[in-house]
C-alpha cells in the first residue's frame, strides 16, 4: 500500500513501434521528454505494451546513449572501461549499490560543491588556475569520501559485518 500522499509512478507503455505513451497525459511522449521528467524528479515505470515486461532500465540506458550521442558527455572512456570490467566479475553484485551510493552522496553535496567552486571566484575576476585548484580539491574531497565508504562497505561484505581483527590480537589457540 503507497504512503498517503506519496505520488505513484507514472506507467510510461512502449508500443512495438517504438512510440512511447504517457498514460497520466494520455500522450506520446519522446525520449528527451522522459529524459525531463528524469530531471524533474518524476517518477515512472516502463513497461513493454504487448507483454507487459517492464523495461525502465533499458529505456534510461536507452537515453543515456542518446545524450552520450548528442556529445554530452558524461561518462569518461576510463570510467566505461572500468564498469564494462565488472560484468561476470565476482564483484558485479556489490558495483550498483556502490554507485547508487556514490551519486546519492554526491548530489547531497553537490550545494557544498557548488558553494565551494563558487569560492573559487573569490567574488573577484574569473582566476582559472584558483578555481581548477579548488575545483580539484573539492572533487578529490568526494572522492575519498567515496572510496572510503567503499571500503567499508567491503568490510561488511568481506567480514560478515565484522572488521577484520588486527595482526597480533587473533584468539590463542589451545594446544
Amino acid at each position: 500500500m503507497a504512503e498517503q500522499g506519496a505520488k505513484e509512478a507514472t506507467i510510461i507503455k512502449k508500443y512495438a513501434n517504438r512510440r512511447l505513451y504517457h498514460t497520466g497525459t494520455s500522450s506520446y511522449v519522446t525520449l528527451e521528454d522522459l529524459a525531463q521528467m528524469v530531471r524533474a524528479g518524476e517518477d515512472f515505470v516502463v513497461t513493454d505494451a504487448k507483454t507487459g515486461e517492464e523495461i525502465t532500465r533499458s529505456v534510461l540506458t536507452q537515453i543515456i546513449f542518446e545524450q552520450e550521442n548528442k556529445g554530452q558527455f558524461l561518462l569518461p572512456i576510463a570510467f566505461l572501461r572500468q564498469l564494462i570490467q565488472f560484468y561476470g566479475d565476482h564483484m558485479q553484485a556489490l558495483v550498483p549499490r556502490y554507485l547508487e551510493m556514490s551519486l546519492t552522496r554526491f548530489m547531497s553535496d553537490q550545494d557544498k560543491l557548488r558553494e565551494q567552486m563558487t569560492k573559487g571566484f573569490g567574488g573577484t575576476a574569473f582566476n582559472p588556475s584558483a578555481f581548477g585548484q579548488q575545483a580539484m580539491a573539492a572533487m578529490d574531497e568526494q572522492v575519498r569520501a567515496n572510496m572510503a565508504m567503499f571500503e567499508e562497505a567491503m568490510r561488511a561484505f568481506s567480514f560478515g559485518g565484522f572488521p577484520p581483527a588486527k595482526p597480533g590480537t587473533e584468539p590463542k589457540k589451545d594446544k
